[in-house]
């Protein structure tokens, strides 16, 4: 290797565009970074450390100490077959000529290769390595190809196409220009600063200066992780000296940071009779139109103030303020207009109106939605102890809100606003709790559905949609999953575990299938249902350390209650953790491996007079005198007690197949070893397959 092969610099790109869109923003710089190393690696370019950039008007990557010529390397050339190579007096053909020929070489510089299929003519070609600014213009052209963008624009006479119309493009390697076309704009080693407070050009002299030269001359905090840091510190010390405590969304956080390249940090107020209205409403108001933190008194209660983040270091603050208080009062009015009018009118009275709305196409309205709910969470809710006449209220009204003035305004108020437009009128504070709490857990961590009430139709609001989008057959396809399915599973999962809901879902699943007229109901869709249903728990469990091989021991035996599922889990769990877990599951192993090639039945019971060798009488007995304690503990599911008491019959089930030869000669005998092996590996069954750990 040459030694300019082991010289490094760093490597800069930017673009620069129109503001782009703030919620695709982290996604797209992303993206452009992978793009990028994956054609370095395809390049063979050695490099170090990677940082990404991403400010509303341009996304960059830097790189650290990039090679910068590849290494010099020996390909090989395969040409024809040895055979088709030379005639029958051994002189070259012309095939085998041309091929030299095309290599730049002569049949005498050939070598032989030996292969699968026999012996063939090759040469070894000397590949002298490019340098890598030969390679980084179309390297970072086939990253910005293939950003996820969905749909891309033009603008002007120009025929590039991108998420926004491209103004610059900077590309250094160290201190040097990389020359490139890059979406219409040739490279240069100049950057652009804040619109307003630096519109002018700022020259980069190399990638180390980028992120200084910006900041301190420039306006612009290029780094997204210390613009938000920023941000959040600001809101928090303004909240503070207005005699208040900031709520930072994570969402509206990071959606903020992609709008604003010099953020600036100003309190706003208004009028505290909003404050009459919902406080959820207000705080979509002002987080979802005007991308405002709002603040929580002492008491935790919303108070009449707002928290807006400005791209730009106003010398008259006063004046940005009193803009922004301008424009948010229309929106707290609509809002307090819709509480207003919403509340004319009974929740019932908004129920017709869900047969307008389609659910889906073969499965009907919201109005056939809600019918099914209201027998669903009642069969849901039997088990659990609650009033039946409770559960099919709170379905009745569960979607009501949906036709309301502030939900149509407001489409993430679901619930929240049934809650309190049920709880105006005076229902029962369950009915009202439930028709919020349905859509729980709304996303990973959230929280779960604590009344009865709620718990039964938070469950029948999910099992619904999955049995009716699974039973017509439009199943979830890869990060396609138009209804939510796998979330649905997953939460109502969540909430019969961790509620310790003591409920059948193999019924459940067959009893909501039965109420979509549109489904044939049959053994395999209940069978898949429940599959798909409990897969979701893999990657739950996973989070909580537990194995690949640990989920899969109980996933095969197929519990129908979650609970049991979970209680399994934890017997697992603890069975892994033994002294000689490892010896019983290979035990279990091959037992399971002896068992599946019997053809003929097995016999249900032991015949203990056949027994022959000491071994397997002491595993008989080992065995028989904990059955009786083990099937207790299984039937009271206090699977922990069932699989210790099982893992001491380990040195008994090791001594068996130390001494005794299951396949015997004697048929009788032989039946019976298999009917006392069968017998093991059932009872472990009835807690988990350990054979699979």
């Amino acid at each position: 290797m040459s030694l300019d092969n082991l010289k490094t610099e760093a490597f800069l790109v930017e673009i620069g565009t129109e503001e782009l869109p703030p919620k695709a923003l982290n996604k797209l710089a992303n993206a452009f970074a992978k793009g990028i190393e994956d054609g370095l690696q395809e390049a063979e370019l050695a490099y170090g450390a990677v940082t990404i950039y991403a400010a509303p008007r341009r996304l960059a990557v830097m790189i650290d100490d990039m090679q910068l010529v590849q290494a010099d390397k020996v390909v090989e050339r395969k040409g024809p077959a040895k055979k088709a190579g030379f005639d029958a007096d051994g002189n070259p053909t012309k095939a085998l000529e041309g091929f030299a020929r095309g290599c730049g070489a002569t049949v005498a510089d050939l070598i032989e290769i030996e292969t699968d299929k026999g012996i063939w003519m090759a040469y070894n070609l000397e590949q002298k390595g490019q340098p890598a600014t030969a390679l980084l213009a179309d390297i970072v052209n086939q990253s910005l190809a293939k950003l996820p963008i969905p749909k891309r624009m033009r603008w002007g006479s120009s025929e590039v196409e991108f998420v926004r119309p491209v103004h610059w493009a900077m590309m250094l390697l160290g201190s040097e220009v990389v020359p490139a076309t890059i979406l219409g704009h040739q490279t240069s080693n100049t950057t652009q600063g804040h619109r307003f407070h630096a519109p002018g050009q700022l020259t980069i002299s190399e990638p180390k200066e980028y992120v200084t030269k910006l900041a301190e001359e420039g306006y612009v905090l290029a780094d997204f992780a210390q613009r938000s840091a920023r941000i959040a510190q600001q809101v928090n010390e303004v909240a503070k000296q207005a005699g208040g405590n900031a709520v930072i969304d994570a969402d509206l956080l990071e959606e903020v940071t992609a709008l604003n390249e010099w953020p600036t940090a100003l309190v706003g107020g208004f009028d505290q009779s909003f404050l009459s209205v919902p406080s959820e409403a207000l705080v979509s108001a002002m987080a979802g139109h005007q991308k405002y933190f709002h603040m929580l008194d002492a008491d935790g209660k919303l108070m009449p103030n707002f928290i807006t983040i400005s791209n730009i270091e106003s010398s008259n603050p006063e004046s940005v303020k009193y803009g922004n208080e301008r424009v948010i009062r229309p929106r707290l009015s609509d809002a307090k207009f819709f509480w207003d009018q919403d509340r004319k009118q009974p929740l019932d009275d908004f129920l017709p109106r869900l047969k307008t709305v389609v659910f889906q196409q073969q499965l009907g309205t919201l109005f056939d939605k809600v019918e099914r709910l209201e027998t669903l969470s009642v069969k849901i809710g039997k088990p659990l102890g609650v009033d039946g006449a409770l559960c099919e209220r709170a379905a009745r009204l569960s979607k009501c809100d949906l036709m309301s003035e502030m939900v149509g305004e407001f489409p993430e108020l679901q619930g929240v606003m049934g809650r309190y437009y049920a709880t105006a009128q005076n229902e029962h504070a369950d009915v009202a709790e439930a028709i919020d709490a349905q859509y729980q857990p709304r996303f990973a961590g959230d929280d779960l559905p604590n009344s009865a009430v709620a718990q039964a139709l938070a469950i029948a609001d999910k099992l619904d949609t999955i049995t009716g989008i699974y039973g017509i057959g439009q199943l979830p396809t890869g990060d396609k999953d138009p209804f939510a399915l796998r979330r649905a599973a997953l939460g109502l999962l969540r909430i019969m575990i961790e509620k310790n809901l003591d409920l059948d879902l193999r019924l459940l699943i067959q009893f909501s299938l039965e109420l979509h007229e549109q489904v044939k109901v049959d053994d395999k869709l209940i069978d898949d249902i429940y599959d798909f249903i409990i897969s979701r728990l893999r990657a739950y469990y996973a989070d909580q350390g537990i194995s690949a091989e640990q989920f899969e021991a109980v996933r095969v035996c197929r519990p129908a209650h979650p609970i049991d599922f979970a209680k399994r889990i934890e017997a697992v769990k603890q069975f892994s953790q033994m002294d000689g877990a490892e010896s019983l599951s290979a035990a279990n192993k091959r037992i399971s491996n002896i068992l599946k090639k019997v053809d003929d039945a097995i016999a249900e019971t032991v015949s203990p007079e056949l027994f022959t060798e000491q071994a397997e009488i002491n595993l008989w007995n080992a065995l028989d005198s904990l059955r009786e304690t083990v099937s207790e503990q299984i039937a009271g599911r206090d699977y922990v007690a069932a699989i210790s008491a099982l893992a001491t019959i380990r040195e008994a089930v090791d001594a068996f197949f130390d001494d005794v030869m299951v396949m015997a000669d004697d048929e009788a005998v032989k039946q019976n070893r298999l009917a006392l092996l069968n017998q093991i590996y059932q009872l472990f069954l009835q807690v988990a397959d350990v054979s699979r750990l």
